[in-house]
């Protein structure tokens, strides 16, 4: 996927595992590097310092745009916004603008699998990965993980599965994907892109730059990712409800060269769940790896923590911890696959439209609000009747849930914001949750489940 030269001076933006990453790899490569970054805790002034990169911290807006004038390139950490003033000045400037997606891009051919989408991309990397894996391939995980695209250029590998957020395809002008995968859209970090369409766009690069030979995988049921993907000249659709390359018939799942596996021989068979099986087949196989080994993965894949994972059961009562369903559209998927639902949502509202979770009732019978975004979920449920209830803290949360549950219930944690408010990161908040519904004295715990990346 090489694509051409790096400027030779680099100012990086944000000094966080990608940050590092990025200076460490210029560095390598023989370029000069100055960051900054505008509240960097221990590890990043650590890394700083063992690269011997000197860091700006919290610099003013002149500082930034001497730095910005000083450098051929700036390239942002994911978690650094569009409007940030290195981003903003530079681009008024005509300076560069670059993710790390586009670094790798100049400096490797290794083939890429990239996989976007505004929920299951983690989910779909990882399946991907295990079938190639499981094909002979020597592969990894890379990009929206603690492993950085640029960190595995110089491996012995023969193509790397990529989780592409849509902050890093933001910043590319080359980058491309052997296999190119969008899986879905919906309202998401418009905390971070000034709008949704911005967003959108940011995602549809993806295929943006894509070569001869290069296919994109689509979903046929998604109509914003439909309508972009028919620009493309290669493209494998994949559907849960209607005919496609890949599809279900009802008991299968079903490829260009007939049935796959058998739903009823899958761990996970949710709505989303097929849907993610769907795509991570076709890529998997557009990448090189047989149908065979993608079902073996399939059929002993039992999920992700904090995505839809069983914490436990108590007298006819389910757990399920999805805290890393930080949008509503994502709250909405998840509780498609129940019948009935004691529903714990809220905490740090990403700036999106929580009005639109009252569609989740039904199955959403009862409602605890929690975090700063409390108010707006009982807003959201006012206009349905659903009782809801607040709560001050995650054991408050937990108590009021078990109150409210009933026999066949399914009490779900999937909040629909980010968990800023109370705890470090989502993990850290699935975690508080699932401590509390163990330690409750009827639980009986769930199988486990791996962590996969993060």
């Amino acid at each position: 996927m090489a694509g051409g030269d790096v400027p030779r001076d680099a100012l990086v933006v944000g000094m966080a595992v990608t940050g590092a990453a990025v200076a460490r790899q210029l560095l390598a490569r023989g370029h000069r590097v100055v960051a900054c970054d505008d509240r960097p805790g221990a590890a990043a002034r650590q890394a700083a310092a063992d690269l011997g990169v000197p860091l700006v911290v919290a610099p003013t807006v002149d500082e930034v745009k001497a730095l910005v004038d000083a450098a051929g390139v700036v390239v942002p950490s994911p978690g650094v916004p569009a409007h940030h003033p290195a981003i903003a000045y530079a681009e008024g400037a005509g300076v560069p603008v670059w993710s790390e997606f586009e670094l790798a891009a100049r400096w490797s051919d290794l083939p890429v699998v990239a996989i976007t989408g505004t929920n299951g991309k983690t989910t779909v990397t990882t399946l991907v990965t295990a079938m190639l894996a499981r094909a002979g391939r020597r592969v990894v995980a890379a990009g929206n993980t603690d492993l950085p695209l640029v960190d595995v250029l110089d491996r012995p590998l023969d193509l790397v599965v990529v989780e592409a957020s849509s902050f890093r395809l933001r910043f590319t002008e080359s980058f491309h994907a052997r296999v190119g995968a969008w899986l879905n859209v919906a309202e998401d970090h418009l905390d971070w892109h000034p709008t949704f369409d911005d967003y959108v766009r940011s995602k549809a690069r993806i295929w943006a730059h894509a070569r001869p030979g290069d296919v994109a995988v689509a979903n046929l049921d998604d109509p914003l990712v439909a309508t972009a993907a028919r620009s493309q000249p290669d493209v494998r659709w994949f559907s849960t409800a209607r005919p496609a390359d890949w599809s279900c018939d009802g008991e299968r799942l079903v490829g260009p060269d007939g049935p796959v596996v058998a739903i009823a021989e899958l761990p996970r068979r949710q709505p989303h769940d097929l849907a993610n099986a769907l795509a991570a087949c076709a890529c998997a196989v557009e990448a090189g790896a047989p149908a065979a080994a993608c079902a073996a993965v399939l059929r002993d894949f039992t999920g992700l923590r904090h995505r839809l994972s069983l914490v436990g059961e108590e007298d006819g009562v389910r757990w399920y911890d999805d805290s890393k369903a930080t949008t509503p559209a994502s709250v909405l998927a998840a509780v498609r696959g129940f019948a009935s639902v004691v529903l714990v949502a809220g905490g740090r509202n990403k700036g999106l439209d929580l009005g639109v979770l009252a569609a989740a009732v039904p199955p959403v019978r009862s409602v605890v609000a929690i975090g700063d975004a409390a108010d707006e979920v009982v807003a959201a449920f006012a206009i349905t009747g659903a009782p809801v209830v607040t709560a001050g803290s995650m054991a408050a949360a937990v108590d009021a849930a078990a109150a409210l549950a009933r026999p066949g219930d399914a009490v779900l944690l999937s909040p629909g914001c980010a968990s800023f408010d109370w705890y470090r990161d989502y993990t850290e908040r699935g975690d508080d949750f699932s401590r509390l519904v163990l330690a409750r004295p009827g639980v009986v715990a769930g199988p486990p489940v791996p962590e996969g990346p993060h």
